[in-house]
């Protein structure tokens, strides 16, 4: 069995002291590939010293929303620039988020057409983050895809079942956490099996949002085998045929990314 954690942040401090730990747990755990998602361009340096360290981590560019105001400055072509890089695999993540509105929703939204045009330009998919967002968000897609579609995944799903349905429309993929594991979440896991299983993906988000059994704990991407387990049962398949079908999924959105054991 393999499995992919499309959307970790183990560049984070939090896991400083024992990384090599989490990647070989990781892949004990039948997770081969990690992506570690980008959260601020400045700090890309950093991201590239970890995605360098091992073979079976790549990474992204981009600006997440909370620091949008921080970053406009940064342009498509500076993100595609960073992204010739060959471990580079991923735009973002960008996107809107009016829970916390770190940033204004000006500068959100700025920021993530700035992505939508990256993705567009390097054909690489863009890790969107939208929270307390469905409207608006749905707004620029549909706006942005008129003007040329662009690959993409909702990331760490937690909206509403239209805006799942027009993403996947649109021909986007969406992706569920660890938050979908979480006992009284059955309306978000009936979401989740309405979205075509070709569509489907799964993420730790880690160090956040670990799922049962370690809800409340730091997330690892090693947990992301109990999210699938999750979301499987949830629609009565074997772990070993979901996990199969969300890493040909990551593989056909991920498409810079070499599978392993295919020829060269």
């Amino acid at each position: 069995m393999l499995l992919v954690d499309h959307h970790c942040h183990i560049d984070r401090p939090e896991f400083a002291r024992d990384l090599d730990g989490v990647v070989a747990r990781a892949h004990s755990a039948g997770v081969g590939l990690m992506v570690n998602i980008s959260t601020r361009v400045a700090k890309f340096p950093h991201l590239i010293s970890v995605v360098d360290r091992y073979d079976t981590v790549y990474g992204t560019v981009g600006t997440h929303p909370h620091y949008a105001h921080e970053e406009l400055d940064v342009t498509a072509v500076d993100l595609a620039r960073y992204a010739e890089h060959p471990k580079i695999v991923g735009i973002g993540e960008a996107g809107l988020d009016y829970f916390y509105k770190h940033s204004t929703p000006e500068a959100q939204a700025q920021g993530f057409r700035t992505h939508i045009a990256a993705a567009r330009m390097t054909g690489l998919p863009l890790e969107i983050h939208t929270r307390d967002a469905d409207a608006d968000t749905i707004a620029i897609l549909e706006d942005e895809y008129a003007k040329g579609p662009f690959p993409a995944v909702l990331h760490c799903f937690t909206g509403g079942r239209d805006l799942a349905m027009r993403a996947v429309e649109l021909g986007l993929y969406v992706s569920f956490s660890g938050v979908v594991s979480f006992k009284k979440n059955e309306e978000l896991r009936a979401i989740a099996n309405a979205v075509p299983l070709d569509r489907v993906l799964v993420e730790t988000d880690a160090p956040y949002l670990a799922p049962e059994p370690y809800r409340g704990k730091q997330n690892e991407p090693a947990y992301v085998v109990h999210t699938a387990r999750a979301l499987a049962a949830a629609r009565g398949l074997a772990l070993e045929d979901f996990a199969a079908a969300t890493t040909d999924n990551f593989f056909r959105l991920y498409q810079k990314v070499p599978r392993p054991g295919a020829a060269a």
